[in-house]
């Protein structure tokens, strides 16, 4: 069997999508934890804020750790059903890179054990 580039390419835009949406987590919840200790639930409508915030990021941090694993899992050229699944899970995270990935994988599928 021979290695081509494209699942090394693959594990990078996995990686660099699931990084970049988990740092954008991570600001997010920085800046909810920063309004609740200003005194910001004062406001009759945001007493629900934090259990909404939960509700929305749970998913993408799934999709985000979903993603990561299949970027690492294509570095190592193993498992090739989670390599697909966390391209398809950073659509919700960074769909151009997504789609790149997606076909990337299709096309390699051979170089994976």
């Amino acid at each position: 069997m021979k290695k081509t580039w494209k699942p090394t390419v693959v594990g990078i835009l996995d990686v660099i999508s699931g990084a970049i949406f988990l740092f954008g987590l991570l600001f997010l919840f920085t800046g909810a934890a920063a309004f609740l200790v200003s005194g910001g639930m004062d406001l009759p409508f945001m007493r629900f804020g934090p259990a909404f915030l939960g509700a929305l990021s749970l998913p993408l941090l799934a999709a985000v750790v979903l993603a990561i694993l299949g970027g690492i899992f294509a570095f190592k050229r193993k498992a090739w059903g989670w390599v697909l699944a966390g391209s398809i899970a950073a659509i919700f995270l960074s769909w151009p890179l997504a789609i790149a990935a997606i076909v990337l994988t299709v096309m390699s599928k051979a170089e994976f054990e």
